[in-house]
């Protein structure tokens, strides 16, 4: 495994080794000891969560406060998504600031979301199923969220407005200026 911290500390791409021969593809998709040390995250995941969406579903941008504050390390089983998480730490030279990766069933990407941020990803082929490991439980109490076109981040989805469809929990999310627990 190869992984590659981005601008955001704590905040990893992650490439499996893929080996391809005659008959498909083979990799570890996790393993604990890799993952620990190629991030410096002693992170132990209690949960998979899996999740089918159709083009232009924007899911986020989500996250839990608290004791509650989850990691997550997130990739694509089937088509592609643009994946987004946001520095929503107090204090951090990078609050407010976004990494956006690619991640689909041909590349082969993770994302690890460290707790502290904010999360959320778009579709961009015609379905995509998601697969996220999480290391805390949710607690409807303890979730947050930040509005996905928040003029502050700045973050480009790649598709236009016309085609986003959200929940009618997203539709009503705050602005990132607008939350005050993280």
């Amino acid at each position: 495994m190869q992984a590659t911290e981005t601008h955001l500390k704590g905040c990893f791409i992650l490439q499996p080794n893929v080996i391809n021969d005659g008959r498909g593809y083979f990799f570890e998709s996790y393993n604990q000891q890799k993952f620990e040390a190629a991030t410096g995250h002693n992170t132990t995941f209690i949960q998979d969560n899996q999740a089918y969406s159709v083009y232009g579903v924007l899911r986020g941008l989500h996250f839990q406060t608290g004791k509650f504050a989850q990691a997550k390390l997130v990739r694509v089983l089937q088509g592609k998504v643009l994946d987004v998480a946001v520095d929503i730490r107090q204090g951090s030279e990078t609050f407010g600031q976004h990494v956006a990766v690619e991640l689909s069933d041909d590349n082969k990407t993770q994302l690890f979301v460290p707790r502290g941020f904010a999360h959320g990803y778009i579709v961009l082929s015609e379905t995509a199923v998601f697969s996220y490991k999480v290391d805390n439980v949710y607690s409807k109490a303890s979730e947050g969220g930040i509005i996905w076109n928040d003029q502050d981040l700045g973050i480009d989805w790649l598709l236009p407005a016309s085609d986003i469809t959200l929940s009618d929990k997203d539709k009503i999310l705050p602005q990132l200026s607008g939350v005050t627990a993280f």
